[in-house]
């Protein structure tokens, strides 16, 4: 049976050979930051960052709107005060239509709304005396701020461009993850391949030494035992190509999902090592003060906590709303009268809130923003330091990875050569099938552990890019890509 599930893998695989997808680690990252589900959540959080600061542009803008009534009708009793003071009920029919053109400008020095209005009514009574009564304000500029002590648009003119800003960079860096997770993808179909193709290999070993074992058993050259070791060694190798191909195929499915790609039958070439280059601390801290997201964020906190310490102190003590108005009106009967002999109407509002007697609530809510403020601080302080450790000790550790892959490329050169010694000396009868088993395990071990040290090479490589968004190959900043706003 498990001879049957190696041969219909074997055949699949040569009937799909045309089919296949052929993959460098380059391409497959290319790939997955244009087609990968993490790109499209990046993309469509980009976008909602860009409306937000769009947005916030524009509310600095005047706005312009139209609101209107057309028509209020209501035929019911209602209660009223008439010129004596006493409340009385009377039926009203009428209907009322109400048509308003407002211009509404933010003040950013002042923390204030300044607009000017237009307005026009007819009023339409009706019954056994029907009448119609208008009135116009042809203009009327207000002006409302509700502190004289907290500006609340002074805060946002400095916190939300280094929002924007800050998912700017945010976007890069994970642009960068999708590097990671690509790279890590790619080397996880490939360990699965190589893995196949060595356990295929030792197959095939293991069925032309069996064949030879079992003749120089008949001869009596070799012991039962020995013969026995064979047998088992190939019913293992039988179960590890089974596992091996099912290992494939999972992690085949993972890539070519990720990538969108039509054909799970990808071929992937084991990548070169990078060009060497020098990456010093002191490089790379300032490139990554200049261009990471934390940095802005940093600032971005530091002054939420500013903001919210002003605003309890601005409206804490004391609170002194203002409240301006200005402008003409006019109520006739015939509309032809609304536009001459205009009124002036005007008020000005000024109230205070002061409180005498709070049981302590104002310097407790005080020293909280105080608090706030300080624990943020703090936080960043601590981030801050924790910032530029991550990057020294990836440094320590990106030298190290270089040394590491030389190693382990030494090792698999030299367990392939003392495999192939030790197959021939078997084949001689020079050797037991215990030599030669150990020998197989040290070859595959030694590729899998070169093929582990190229991933973690590689995957140190896009860490290091990702915590600096810095190409120190071709020494450059990382720009965003693909951003796409509609």
């Amino acid at each position: 049976m498990k001879k049957c599930i190696v041969l219909l893998f074997l055949c699949s695989n040569l009937f799909v050979l045309g089919q296949s997808k052929k993959l460098t680690l380059t391409e497959a990252i290319a790939m997955a930051k244009k087609n990968s589900p993490e790109y499209q959540a990046v993309l469509n959080q980009s976008q909602g960052s860009y409306w937000r600061y769009r947005t916030y542009m524009a509310e600095f803008l005047p706005q312009f709107r139209l609101i209107a009534t057309v028509p209020d009708y209501s035929n019911s009793i209602q209660r009223i005060t008439n010129d004596e003071g006493q409340d009385i009920f009377v039926n009203q029919n009428q209907s009322r239509i109400d048509g308003q053109l407002a211009i509404t400008q933010q003040v950013p020095f002042t923390g204030g709304d300044f607009s000017l209005i237009s307005r026009l009514q007819r009023v339409d009574r009706y019954g056994d005396i029907e009448s119609s009564n208008y009135s116009l304000t042809p203009f009327s500029i207000n002006y409302y701020q509700n502190s004289l002590f907290f500006n609340p648009y002074k805060w946002d003119r400095q916190i939300e461009p280094l929002r924007y800003e800050e998912s700017k960079r945010e976007f890069i860096e994970r642009m960068e993850d999708i590097s990671l997770s690509s790279c890590q993808r790619y080397f996880s179909l490939l360990t699965a391949q190589m893995r196949l193709r060595n356990s295929q290999n030792n197959l095939a070993t293991q069925d032309t030494l069996l064949q030879i074992a079992k003749g120089r058993f008949e001869i009596g050259k070799i012991a039962e035992n020995e013969l026995l070791q064979m047998e088992l060694g190939h019913l293992n190798s039988q179960n590890e190509v089974t596992t091996n191909t099912i290992s494939l195929k999972r992690t085949s499915q993972n890539l070519a999902r990720y990538l969108e790609l039509e054909t799970e039958d990808i071929e992937l070439f084991i990548p070169e090592k990078l060009v060497d280059f020098e990456v010093s601390v002191e490089t790379a801290l300032d490139e990554a003060t200049n261009n990471r997201k934390s940095v802005i964020e940093f600032r971005r906190r530091r002054l939420e906590a500013e903001r919210n310490l002003a605003q309890i102190k601005g409206t804490n003590r004391l609170e002194i709303n203002v409240n301006a108005n200005f402008g003409l009106n006019k109520r006739a009967d015939e509309y032809d009268d609304l536009f001459q002999d205009f009124d002036r109407q005007q008020n000005v509002s000024v109230s205070l809130g002061i409180p005498i007697f709070d049981w302590g609530v104002s310097k407790s809510k005080r020293k909280m923003g105080e608090a706030d403020l300080g624990l943020v601080e703090t936080n960043i302080e601590q981030e801050q330091q924790a910032f530029e450790q991550e990057i020294y000790l990836h440094i320590l550790n990106w030298s190290s990875k270089r040394d590491f892959l030389a190693t382990s490329e030494k090792a698999k050169e030299i367990a392939i050569k003392r495999y192939q010694i030790t197959k021939e000396r078997y084949i001689l009868g020079k050797i037991t099938i215990t030599d030669l088993n150990l020998a197989q395990q040290e070859k595959d071990k030694a590729e899998l552990e070169y093929l582990n040290s190229l991933q973690n090479f590689w995957t140190d490589y896009y860490t290091l890019r990702k915590l600096t968004l810095y190409d120190f190959i071709n020494n450059k900043k990382i720009e965003a890509e693909n951003i796409i706003i509609d």
